[in-house]
């Protein structure tokens, strides 16, 4: 994999997020596929089965660009890390209402927004291509 960064995030956040989409599935047995609540994921996060769904395509995302290489690691990178950033802030504004198809809750947006920080963190300043003066 090298000692690349972007490769490293995006490797390590994919094989997280499938684990979580995976473990989703365990706390949702009952519940409606768009289900605006959801089951606790480790007690805390509300996941729905399309929650979990995205998770795994999420992770699946990550994880096969971490694999392919620094350039698509840092695309995916920035694009899930851009999702992410505006998953977290339109997500408040979701809670409560018959929009919240992914069944979010407060510690959803939190997370969210820390995925987005390392990840956009990452994806737009590591493997930067160094600028050449030119006289």
């Amino acid at each position: 994999m090298g000692s690349s960064p972007n490769r490293i995030v995006a490797t390590v956040f994919g094989a997280v997020y499938l684990l979580v989409g995976l473990l989703g599935f365990f706390v949702t047995g009952p519940i409606g596929f768009i289900a605006t609540e959801g089951g606790l994921l480790l007690g805390v996060f509300e996941v729905n089965p399309l929650h979990n769904i995205a998770h795994l395509l999420i992770g699946a995302a990550l994880l096969i660009a971490g694999l392919a290489g620094a350039r698509p690691a840092k695309t995916v990178n920035i694009t899930v890390g851009a999702a992410y950033l505006l998953l977290g802030v339109v997500g408040f504004f979701l809670v409560g209402t018959p929009a919240n198809i992914l069944a979010l809750n407060a510690p959803d947006h939190f997370l969210h927004l820390a995925s987005a920080i390392v990840l956009l963190g990452v994806g737009l300043a590591a493997e930067r291509s160094p600028r050449v003066a030119t006289a």
